[in-house]
């Protein structure tokens, strides 16, 4: 007690007011906290403040937008604070590659994302909380727990292998982030041209993200908690036919094909609704729990996560726990070392892979359980006095596959990095740090012997077990020279890294397991006759050497040149086994010309450009070395005597070259009003050389691969990405900012390695040998491709002069674009691109007093989606509502919609009439927070307590018949939707808490 009060006696009240240092107007709503301690205040709505501290101690100022300041108190009982508005400091700092710079020195595209925009998305994976934040960055989400949003940034980079981006955390290389907690994020940087992406030359055509994880900060120990609870709910549900509709709808298809009606009485009701007998509000947490703090000599940051999330579809859920450590040690004054480390270790219980297409194609007639107790069967569909078959086509009883699903999938990960960090002559630094990336996958996936319908049974019972593992690992050094004399300022970096990548799968099924528990599942309880265990592994290595060189003289004239040699296993022997990867970027700063002193409209003016070669390896070990078949059934007889012969089942390239990407990007960079405007635009081209993926070959040829990997084509992308925001505050105390971003990206090929033959792609899951896509010189990568539907033919004489064999009344009719009288493949054309042209976003951010709102808006224009659902049918399948009430009944009953023959053989082709427009508009994230007062706090021992409230894609406005139309996939077959997860809402409360 004596000690507490002879500290509390050399306590002083300071006094004092916040405000901003460029119109001089109060802040309300700064904190302020003495540094080395815990506790302290906040400015009233006139930016005064007022806070007991030592005579001696340090006050740091801190406000959302503005560079914090800190303040030495020496004695001094009237501390005034101006902040400088970071939105006005040229002076703040990007990350870059292989360091950091000074956002006036940028030469290149670099987009930067702040920690706590992310965090506020209610989303497990952190690239989700980036979608319409980023102009040029489009982001296509899988909703299923626990997956990876598809990312691609300023159009597609690569066609093979992964299309994905590069992700960079705390400088070791990745393929994907979602070990990682968004609450652990301080920073995500976007490299977006080809000038800032070729330092990392071997890895960089798609683009590069840089993650900066949260440090230590200065004082003692600060314990963060972030939770959430929260309900997602399916949105935009497609309503399909009752019992009674769907009953009449097949009678016609019947009819019009000469059958006799499948149903006698169509009076059935509504029948099963099958989304709602399998869908469900699926309930989601999240909590995150974080210790930091750092002294003069060290920081450190430990963290907690964990996620438990229910699927939308009943039996899906996803756990997954992290933990996260970071330490860095100044040693000695020219030495620092530290380390960063991630574990994350996951469970989901998976969902049926095709559950979506089965609850879409599912009879409503069709009954979940018979009177009995058994199952539904299509095969027996009970009506009235008797039973109906409705064939083994795409109709399953859905209940069933759930029922009988027992599929889990275990991942393990271990990622991080070591470091050491040595200044010497002044204007050196040495860098080291090794890397890496552990982790094991384990799938399990259990069929019992059952039997609940025709098609759904099993004699046996199956288990197959499947374990990858992977080992990776990155080495680099760097070697840093900066100085600045006199109107000069030169930074040169040289470094050298080595890469190596191992996987190992293993995989066995086995018979007649019998079934125990989950835990309990093991391939030696089945017969031992029937087992098979089979693996195979990869192990590809790189090694590079890259320089790069920054110069700046008088803050006006800036100069950036970089160059990049990578080596990689994949290409040694009969390929060129290094690839070299240039750029050069300059840059203007025009307001720090003598000549824009004295004007008043710009605060800021920029002109830069860049070129850039960056390059992709993401091909397969040895893709030029012929293999061959040595089973036993081979026999080669020499000299009469039987060897085991062996046969060629590939074709491989003779030379495969390295897939290169040269870009060239112009950009403005514009302030106004003391830069509470700031506006920044680009314009880039990027074009891909010697694309590398497969097209289709011969089957004549005598090979099991149908496939030929090699250097096929040049495409490019062409663009244009303006963003604004503008950032203020009002006199009464409201602080805002309101951003805007467009993207316009033109994607086109430019080049077939095969001539004027065109690759085709996108049938995988198609009936009727449907193939949907075509990819050929100066068209759009994965061009939807088929028939232009002109309108129904209404009558047997229309029919018959239709160019169509077997046409029907009620069928589509095509457009005969060669004008020969009869429609053939010939008469096929474009109808659609799966890539988007347009891709926007509006953010904005409100502060008045202690309430805090944030509003994100997110869309995508002028992009096609190809609704398989709809056509793709065998037959029996059930109807949308939306099909039932347009559908052709008749002469002169509709122009637009085909009648109920949809799996007809001229209706399930290739058309316009599925080919839909993808363009919507969305509310992204919507979410009002509250801080209770620090005054009641302090009481508590509570530095920040604030509520919230959070909905996430509320609102979507589309036009597409489908759940969604962000369908995404593979650059050739992009924009299918055939068994995409629907699109759900996430209502969300949450609470921050810092002591």
């Amino acid at each position: 007690m004596l000690t507490i009060n002879v500290a509390f006696a050399q306590n002083i009240t300071i006094k004092g007011k916040v405000t901003d240092g460029g119109d001089k107007t109060s802040l309300p709503g700064v904190t302020i906290v003495i540094k080395g301690a815990q506790g302290g205040t906040q400015t009233d709505a006139d930016g005064n403040y007022s806070i007991s501290a030592p005579a001696d101690a340090t006050l740091v100022f801190n406000f959302v937008g503005y560079t914090a300041q800190e303040q030495v108190v020496a004695n001094r009982t009237t501390i005034n604070v101006a902040l400088a508005s970071s939105t006005q400091q040229l002076e703040q700092v990007v990350v870059v590659g292989y360091g950091t710079q000074r956002k006036i020195d940028v030469t290149g595209s670099v987009a930067s994302v702040k920690g706590e925009d992310i965090s506020k998305q209610p989303s497990t994976n952190p690239i989700s909380g980036l979608q319409g934040k980023v102009a040029g960055v489009s982001i296509s989400n899988n909703a299923t727990p626990g997956s990876s949003p598809q990312i691609t940034i300023r159009g597609t980079g690569t066609i093979y292998g992964n299309t994905g981006p590069l992700y960079v955390v705390d400088g070791v290389w990745y393929d994907d982030i979602t070990f990682l907690n968004p609450a652990d994020i301080a920073s995500i940087n976007i490299l977006k041209d080809a000038s800032s992406q070729s330092i990392y030359g071997i890895r960089a055509a798609n683009g590069v993200v840089l993650v900066t994880t949260v440090k230590g900060k200065t004082g003692n120990a600060t314990i963060n908690y972030n939770g959430t609870v929260g309900v997602q709910s399916v949105t935009n549900a497609v309503e399909m036919t009752n019992a009674s509709e769907y009953a009449t709808v097949v009678n016609e298809a019947y009819a019009i094909n000469g059958s006799s009606p499948l149903f006698t009485n169509t009076n059935l009701g509504e029948g099963t609704d099958w989304y709602d007998q399998a869908l469900r509000n699926a309930i989601i947490t999240n909590h995150q729990l974080s210790i930091n703090g750092a002294t003069e000599k060290s920081s450190y940051n430990f963290s907690l996560g964990y996620v438990d999330q229910d699927g939308i579809i009943k039996t899906n859920n996803y756990k997954r726990y992290t933990a996260r450590l970071s330490n860095d040690f100044q040693v000695k004054k020219d030495l620092k070392i530290g380390y960063n480390v991630t574990g994350s270790s996951s469970i989901s219980k998976n969902a049926p892979a095709s559950i979506y297409r089965a609850l879409y194609t599912a009879a409503p007639v069709l009954p979940v359980f018979n009177a009995d107790g058994s199952y539904g069967d299509p095969t027996k569909v009970p009506v009235g006095n008797g039973t109906v078959d409705l064939g083994n086509g795409s109709n399953v009883n859905p209940q069933a596959t759930l029922d009988f699903n027992n599929s889990r999938t275990s991942k393990y990960r271990i990622t991080g990095n070591v470091y050491a960090e040595l200044k010497f002559a002044k204007h050196f630094t040495f860098k080291t740090s090794a890397g890496g990336d552990f982790g094991q996958e384990e799938n399990t996936n259990y069929t019992p012997k059952y039997k609940a319908t025709t098609a759904q049974n099993a004699n046996i019972s199956t288990l197959s077990i499947g374990r990858v593992e992977t080992r990776n690992w990155i080495l680099e050094n760097t070697l840093t020279y900066d100085n600045k004399w006199n109107d000069h300022s030169l930074t040169v970096l040289a470094g050298q890294t080595a890469q190596r990548y191992k996987s190992y799968t293993t995989t066995g099924t086995a018979q007649n397991v019998p079934y125990q528990s989950e835990g309990d599942l093991y391939l030696r309880l089945g017969n031992a006759d029937g087992r098979k265990i089979e693996d195979s592994g990869s192990l590809n290595t790189a090694t590079s050497y890259f320089g790069r060189v920054n110069y700046g003289f008088k803050n006006k004239y800036l100069l950036n040149a970089s160059l990049r040699a990578d080596a990689a296993s994949q290409f040694f022997g009969g390929s060129d086994l290094w690839g070299y990867f240039p750029s050069v970027g300059a840059g203007w700063v025009i307001t720090n010309e003598d000549f824009m002193k004295d004007q008043k409209i710009f605060s800021n003016l920029k002109l830069r450009g860049s070129w850039g070669k960056v390059g992709n390896a993401g091909v397969p070990i040895n893709p030029t070395t012929l293999t061959v078949d040595q089973s036993a059934g081979l026999i080669a007889f020499y000299n009469g005597i039987a060897n085991t012969g062996a046969s060629v089942t590939s074709i491989v390239p003779s030379a495969l070259f390295w897939e290169r990407s040269a870009g060239t990007d112009i950009g403005l960079e514009m302030g106004f009003f003391n830069n509470k405007l700031s506006i920044e635009a680009d314009y880039y081209s990027k074009k891909t050389e010697q694309a590398i993926f497969n097209i289709p070959i011969l089957g004549s040829l005598g090979t099991s691969n149908s496939l030929l990997l090699g250097n096929q084509a040049d495409f490019r992308n062409r663009g244009f990405e303006l963003s604004a925001t503008w950032s203020d505050k009002t006199d009464g105390g409201l602080t805002y900012s309101i951003s805007g971003n467009v993207g316009i990206n033109n994607n086109k090929v430019l080049n077939v390695t095969s001539g004027s033959n065109p690759i085709d792609a996108g049938g995988t899951g198609l009936n009727n040998a449907v193939v949907p896509t075509r990819t050929v010189v100066g068209q759009p990568i994965g061009s939807f491709f088929g028939y232009e539907v002109t309108g129904i033919i209404q009558t047997a004489q229309e029919a018959a002069t239709s160019g169509l064999s077997g046409a029907k009344p009620g069928d589509f009719k095509y457009a005969d674009l060669n004008g020969d009288g009869t429609i053939d493949q010939r008469d096929k054309t474009f109808l659609g691109n799966p890539n988007p042209k347009y891709t926007y976003g509006v953010n904005t951010n409100f502060a008045y007093k202690n309430f805090d709102l944030t509003l994100d808006i997110q869309g995508v224009a002028d992009v096609d989606v190809y609704n398989a659902n709809l056509g793709n049918r065998l037959g029996n399948e059930n109807y949308t509502k939306e099909f039932y009430d347009n559908r052709w009944t008749g002469a002169g009953s509709t122009n637009t919609y085909p009648s109920a023959n949809l799996a007809g053989g001229n209706n399930n082709q290739t058309n316009s009439f599925y080919v839909e427009s993808g363009a919507y508009i969305r509310l992204r994230n919507i979410q009002l927070g509250y801080n209770l007062p620090q005054q009641l706090t302090s009481k508590w021992k509570i530095q920040k307590l604030r509520v919230f409230a959070n909905a996430q894609n509320a609102v979507n406005l589309f036009g597409y018949r489908g759940f969604t139309p962000e369908v995404g996939g593979v650059p050739t077959s992009a924009g299918i939707d055939l068994n995409v997860y629907p699109m759900f809402a996430t209502y969300n409360i949450g609470v921050n808490l810092t002591f």
